[in-house]
């Protein structure tokens, strides 16, 4: 017959043995260094200097002095010394300085979370999930990282999200205060899309790219091209501003043909270019000019351009291009001038176009 129990191996009271309170002691103090146990630490290698009645730990690896042997074993400090209670597969251990609870496997004290969860209804990471969230975090950092080749892994990572048909949505939904701000990924077809909204309900496109061919669409860039339809007359000497009065194209508005002139919609750098066509009125000697004027006032560097030889009427024309810095709300007209002689700059052909560029 064992003189110990099986599993916490508490020591029996023996027939006819003599001071059986010391067996009895015992047992009880082993009872209550191991029920409900709690460790204050698990990475310990050698003995607390000044160690309380009652103290538990799990002896790291590579133990010295009184605990020398014990690694893995639970040491308790009882009655002025050190008990060492070696641990059986199963126990259970709190530790206290990290709130973990582990769990003996027959070799190693492990955590207590399952190596796999699956098919699981609702996960929530610090916060609570629901039906419409069944998946929901709520933290300030989150970390994907590649399993390195030294782990067994490729070293890539792939984060991967899958919709059922082409019709569907698919994307990222970034919000301000639970109201959207901006759509990213594929919206009611396989097109890759970002939009941006300022009230979460109304959204804008702010580029698109064609999954068939790659090309990138940015429907909400500001572009334009203007024309006049009438013919200029522009006296000699007097820089004029050129009445544009229709428009190819005025993607946002941003032509005001009613003012003749573009208005930058936002800040940023913009292209320009203009065509001026000669059309005669008295002296094919004209000499005529063409520039671009910022904010109806200033010549825009490197927008200058002139004709100094014989024109020949809607055939002789000058082309203008520039790029410019704007800020939201400046304005950019064409401008015509005659040194030499009056003239008119021709209907339909005379142009001023653009577009911003970054």
């Amino acid at each position: 017959m064992s003189d110990a129990t099986t599993h916490l191996l508490l020591p029996y009271i023996l027939a006819a043995q003599a001071q059986k309170h010391v067996t009895h002691n015992e047992a009880l103090r082993i009872l209550d260094g191991l029920v409900q146990l709690s460790v204050l630490d698990r990475d310990l290698t050698a003995p607390p200097g000044s160690p309380a009645d009652g103290d538990r730990y799990i002896v790291g690896s590579g133990a010295t002095g009184d605990w020398a042997g014990w690694d893995l074993n639970v040491a308790l400090w009882t009655d002025g010394a050190w008990l060492r209670l070696p641990p059986r597969t199963g126990w259970r251990a709190w530790v206290e300085d990290e709130g973990l609870l582990l769990v003996y496997d027959g070799s190693d004290w492990v955590g207590t979370t399952p190596r796999e969860l699956q098919n699981m209804a609702l996960l929530g990471v610090g916060t609570t999930a629901d039906a419409s969230n069944p998946f929901s975090a709520k933290l300030n950092a989150a970390l994907w990282t590649a399993k390195t080749v030294a782990e067994g892994g490729t070293g890539d990572l792939f984060y991967t999200m899958n919709k059922e048909a082409a019709g569907d949505d698919l994307g990222l939904t970034l919000q301000t205060g639970f109201s959207t701000r901006a759509l990213v990924g594929l919206f009611g077809s396989d097109r890759f899309r970002l939009a941006v909204s300022a009230d979460g309900s109304t959204f804008f496109d702010g580029f698109s790219v064609d999954n068939a061919t790659g090309i990138v669409d940015q429907p909400r860039l500001p572009r334009f091209k203007a024309y006049t339809n009438y013919d200029n007359y522009v006296g000699v000497g007097a820089w004029t501003k050129i009445g544009l009065n229709n428009t190819d194209t005025n993607d946002q508005g941003a032509f005001d043909a009613a003012n003749n002139h573009f208005v930058a919609p936002v800040d940023g750098t913009y292209l320009f270019g203009a065509t001026l066509l000669y059309k005669i009125n008295a002296s094919a000697t004209a000499r005529m000019r063409g520039r671009l004027v910022l904010n109806g006032t200033t010549e825009i560097r490197g927008s200058l351009g002139e004709i100094s030889a014989t024109h020949v009427s809607l055939a002789t024309a000058i082309w203008l291009q520039t790029m410019v810095p704007l800020t939201a709300g400046n304005t950019v007209e064409l401008q015509g001038y005659f040194r030499v002689a009056d003239g008119y700059f021709a209907a339909d052909h005379t142009s001023f176009w653009g577009c911003k560029i970054g």
